[in-house]
């Protein structure tokens, strides 16, 4: 399928637009959380289930998207974040929240269908810059998202939030419905179980793609423990609420834009993604491990933007790496076990962290957390750097030079 601009400009679009949404309740939530007496672990439980049902969708629709395309799958999911939008505007009690992250979790699991819709779209040797494309989508979103959010939390409360994002899920839902085309050839179409382990346990056992993987599941473990630590020891430390929140995360989006966007792709083929992932896993730990000791609320902004920088030529690096390995037929399903894994992190990180935050200090999640990411780093310091011909992983013939 030849390569073009239009095809990159509708899936950036609908990756944008759906993220923005999320981005919208981001300032909001752990406030709202709160309301209903929910405290650190109660807050994590928020953030772990939408992970769980994440985990649960993203070996569904991966694989799923293998079999029947990817436009349905995509269309689909945009749907149903509408809906679990729609319930957190009508939350009445801790219930009825969690219930409506659980509806959005299921729906995230769509990254990685656009994931491999971009790999669909891009040659071998644009698969990491198509990635840092979609990251840079990523990072709009929380430009655009956690301002629009905390504007809409701060005058309508968590309602006008929800129902903000919900909107801009309907217009990603008919604005892909319009644009978006089927990207998966009808060759490299397979049939296989839907949920099964298969593909993560091949991955973890792959002699290259083990590493990756493992850290793949490591890094969002200590990440969201991070991000359920930080709005409350913001909120009791420097009186933090979803305006200032909102500014962070904008902050945040503003750099991944950025950074994945334009810098990404300068660096990477400069230095290669390995060398990249190696310093973007220990330049997340070391301004975690330092958020508690700063003296004044404007250092958070600053490792936050450190930290932000650090994760944007860390994750599309790893991604790109992973798709480059798996074959034309395999791309979905390896994609998507990568993000299953992930899924696994960021569901069990807030649990841990935040049970860590209520029962021991601030100081120690943080630190906890920016040990995990050491040990990542560790684990990437040994990890082979991406050759410039691969047999890919699950095929028996080199890849091919032309555009899928």
């Amino acid at each position: 399928m030849p390569y073009t601009r239009s095809r990159f400009g509708v899936i950036f679009l609908t990756v944008f637009i759906d993220f923005a949404g999320f981005g919208i309740i981001l300032p909001v939530i752990p406030y709202y959380a709160q309301e209903f007496g929910a405290g650190g672990f109660g807050y994590g439980a928020l953030i772990g289930i939408f992970s769980l049902l994440q985990f649960s969708a993203t070996m569904l629709l991966g694989r799923l998207s293998d079999r029947i395309g990817r436009r349905p799958v995509l269309l689909g999911t945009i749907f149903f974040a509408a809906l679990g939008y729609l319930a957190f505007a009508a939350a009445q009690s801790y219930a009825v929240l969690f219930l409506a992250r659980m509806v959005s979790g299921f729906a995230a699991g769509n990254i990685s269908v656009a994931q491999a819709y971009m790999a669909d779209i891009t040659a071998p040797s644009e698969r990491s810059r198509g990635m840092g494309l979609i990251g840079a989508a990523f990072g709009l979103g929380f430009i655009v998202g956690p301002a629009l959010g905390g504007v809409a939390g701060h005058y309508g409360g968590p309602a006008g939030a929800g129902l903000a994002a919900a909107g801009l899920c309907l217009l990603n839902f008919f604005s892909a419905f319009l644009l978006l085309k089927e990207s998966l050839h009808q060759e490299h179409r397979a049939k296989r179980a839907l949920l099964d382990i298969e593909h993560i346990v091949q991955g973890l056992r792959d002699p290259l793609l083990g590493r990756l993987f493992a850290v793949f599941g490591l890094i969002p473990f200590a990440f969201s423990g991070f991000i359920v630590s930080f709005p409350l020891y913001a909120g009791a430390e420097f009186g933090w609420d979803e305006i200032e929140l909102a500014k962070y995360f904008t902050l945040v989006g503003l750099v991944a834009a950025s950074v994945q966007g334009y810098v990404f792709g300068k660096l990477s083929r400069r230095f290669g993604d390995r060398k990249l992932i190696v310093i973007g896993t220990i330049g997340m730990a070391v301004p975690m491990a330092l958020t508690s000791f700063v003296p004044a609320a404007i250092w958070l902004y600053v490792l936050g933007f450190a930290i932000a920088f650090a994760n944007s030529i860390l994750s599309p690096g790893l991604m790109g790496m992973i798709s480059t390995l798996a074959s034309a037929t395999e791309q979905g399903a390896m994609l998507g076990a990568a993000q299953a894994l992930s899924s696994l992190g960021r569901l069990s990180g807030p649990f841990v962290f935040g049970e860590l935050f209520d029962l021991a200090s601030p100081t120690a999640a943080f630190l906890a957390a920016a040990g995990v990411m050491v040990v990542g780093w560790l684990i990437l310091l040994r990890a082979p750097g991406k050759p410039d011909a691969v047999v890919p992983t699950g095929s028996s013939s080199p890849p091919s030079t032309r555009d899928p």
